[in-house]
Order: C-alpha cells, then structure tokens, then sequence
C-alpha cells in the first residue's frame, strides 16, 4: 500500500475516482489565539495492490507541538476499509479518501502536524503550523 498525494485543504472531493483538492495549504494565521478554523479537508489517494487485499484502518490524527493530539482520539476520525481482489486485467487499484473537519481548535502558535496511519503504522505527516498574524493598519 502506498500513499500517492495527501494534503490539508480548503475542501476535496471524490468525484467519480478522481480526487479534486482546492486550496492545499500548510499555515494557518491568526490574529489572536485561542482560535478556530472554521473548516478544512484531508485529501490522501492510495495505490493498492494485490498484496493490500483485505481489511485495514485508516487514521488521521492532529499533534500538537507537545506531541499530543489537538483532537481527542476518540473524536479523530478512524475509517475502515477492504481491498477487494484486483481485476486480471488491473496491476494496482487507487482508492481516495476526504477527511472534512469543522471548528478544528488553534490553541495557540506553534508547529503541529498531521499524522497519517494505516493498521496502526505511520505512512505520512503533513506539516502544519499556526502563526500569528499582525492586524493591518
């Protein structure tokens, strides 16, 4: 199994097999803290092959720079999922995933990231941050 894209964004769609993502970002401002980002996606697309066939986990969880989760575990979002035997005609399979979250908490500036886990195993972090950001005059 292999993560072929992931990435934050304004919003992301499955659309007919095709992973559409607008406005992948890595930042975050704020003008003061503790904050809320109001809404946000995870796009990611694997790539599966015949190995893959069976029941896995998908997990994505936010960590702060304590190393802590920003979302309770318990609220982070855990998907699960079977790779079917491949067609004859097919070498792999892609699959998408959209993680959309609302009200995603800023406590305060720092650098966080976003931890990516199939079965339990870490395949991918994203890398986030929050800054402050200066009124405009």
């Amino acid at each position: 199994m292999e993560l072929i894209s992931a990435s934050l964004c304004d919003f992301a769609a499955d659309y007919q097999g095709k992973l559409c993502v607008l406005g992948a970002f890595d930042t975050i401002g704020a003008k003061q803290y503790p904050a809320v980002h109001p809404q946000c996606s995870i796009a990611l697309r694997l790539l599966l092959r015949e190995e893959d066939r069976g029941p896995h986990r998908l997990q994505v969880f936010f960590i702060n720079p304590d190393g802590h989760y920003l979302i309770p575990a318990g609220q982070s979002p855990n998907i699960d999922f079977d790779v079917p035997p491949l067609p004859p005609e097919s070498f792999f399979l892609s699959r998408n995933f959209v993680l959309h979250f609302q009200g995603l908490p800023l406590p305060q500036p720092g650098q966080y990231e976003i931890r990516i886990l199939i079965d339990d195993r870490a395949i991918s972090t994203l890398p986030l941050q929050f800054v402050q950001v200066k009124e405009v005059s």
